[in-house]
């Protein structure tokens, strides 16, 4: 009965106190390996489409397809891991996840054409929604005391991972073509994959050291709490929504826009590896400060304030000052820290944390995919992008929809439709 106490019970079932990292040591090195790695394939392709559409005939359909193509993966993987979140381990969805990143990348980066190329960036993209899904609930389960740092040192990873890649891409196409530049990541998707498989194959069977909250027992347990029965599900989906379809279509665009505005291609790139580097200061803080907060929506009006003035001065101030708006915008990436840490902090078992974030993901990443690809589609010679960037606006008002409606001090699990059975067998 504890369980259904609300929010304040909640320190007593994440555990007391921290325990020392030994016995965990394994799974600390998978998580920052996986963080590290787990996003060059987004932002390697964009700044290279220029040597791309050399060699392969890209076109505008073709190029907003590449863009859509990581919220439609996500997406369909978010949906795809729910069911499996309750018939496989963790450790074990993680290592097919880097498995599918690995071989994605290599087979794209040998594809004779543009098909071939789409079809191995959306495994490599399939790869990645299910780490995106994974992530919360194995932070759960090894690392339940530290979740706020943890998460915050995750996070940062994937802001590293992103900027590195749109850095390097185009220095690594010139030295040795773009085939080499794009599949080059692979090898820290591989990488990533061996202390999930030194886990299994040492323990057989994994399970974390000391007391845990929630573990995964039967599929039944596993899928007893239905967000989408619930306002913080549907949420949470709609801030995946908001912040996704802003974040990839920069992610696939930017560089373009910038191009169009005077800017030379090289440095078009770069801005592109800062706007992604600027995720990385609130990567830092916002797990932690949101950890901390009740009602936390005043960080996610930050975030959606930070891309609309971005926005502006990218389409209305002058050319010369792009890179400022640039800046600014890529401040609002910060949304993706604050959606994270609200997965667990709306949340108080591992089933929770894995059913939440399989639903939030898969249904807002489907929304969003549409994101990236009207893009493209809206823009017309002579517009300055205005109606593209109008499209992201309203993605705002999404974003800002889904964060009011989980700003309310409470948990998944507390929703009426939750089985209190469920709950108290998943008790420490």
């Amino acid at each position: 009965m504890a369980l259904l106490r609300g929010r304040k019970d909640a320190p007593k079932i994440r555990g007391a106190g921290k325990r020392p990292l030994r016995g965990r040591f394994a799974a600390l090195v998978g998580i920052l390996l996986v963080g590290f790695s787990a996003r060059e394939s987004v932002s390697a392709a964009s700044p290279l489409l220029g040597q791309l559409s050399a060699d392969l005939p890209f076109d505008a359909v073709s190029t907003g397809t590449l863009g859509m193509l990581p919220t439609a993966s996500f997406a369909v993987m978010g949906f795809l891991a729910l069911p499996l979140l309750g018939r496989m381990q963790l450790e074990h969805l993680l290592l097919l996840a880097n498995i599918l990143t690995t071989l994605g990348q290599l087979g794209r980066a040998m594809g004779p054409n543009v098909p071939t190329f789409l079809a191995f960036t959306c495994i490599a993209m399939l790869g990645i929604g299910l780490i995106n899904v994974v992530a919360p609930p194995v932070l759960l389960k090894y690392f339940h005391d530290r979740i706020g740092i943890l998460s915050a040192v995750y996070v940062t990873l994937l802001c590293v991972s992103t900027a590195v890649a749109a850095q390097f891409a185009i220095p690594l196409g010139t030295l040795y073509g773009w085939r080499f530049s794009i599949g080059s990541w692979a090898a820290l998707s591989a990488v990533a994959a061996i202390p999930w498989l030194a886990l299994l194959t040492v323990r057989g069977t994994v399970a974390p050291s000391g007391n845990s909250p929630a573990n995964y027992r039967s599929p039944s347990r596993a899928n007893a709490v239905k967000p989408w029965k619930s306002s913080i599900g549907w949420g949470m989906a709609l801030i995946f929504a908001g912040f996704s379809s802003n974040t990839f279509a920069a992610l696939t665009w930017l560089p373009a826009v910038l191009v169009d505005r005077g800017m030379r291609q090289e440095t078009a790139g770069s801005m592109l590896a800062v706007y992604s580097i600027l995720a990385l200061p609130f990567a830092l803080i916002v797990p932690v400060v949101v950890q901390k907060m009740a009602r936390p929506l005043p960080v996610a009006v930050l975030f959606v304030a930070a891309f609309a003035t971005g926005y502006a001065g990218i389409i209305f101030a002058p050319p010369a000052s792009a890179a400022v708006w640039v800046v600014i915008a890529g401040l609002g990436q910060g949304a993706y820290s604050f959606a994270f840490a609200m997965i667990n902090k709306r949340t108080r078992t591992q089933s929770g944390s894995g059913s939440l974030s399989a639903f939030a993901q898969g249904t807002g990443y489907a929304l969003a995919s549409v994101g990236p690809f009207l893009f493209a589609l809206l823009h017309r010679p002579g517009d300055g992008w205005l109606p593209s960037f109008a499209m992201l606006g309203a993605w705002l008002l999404v974003l800002m929809t889904g964060a009011i409606m989980v700003n309310k001090a409470r948990t998944l699990e507390d929703h009426p439709t939750v089985p209190r059975q469920a709950l108290k067998v998943q008790g420490p």
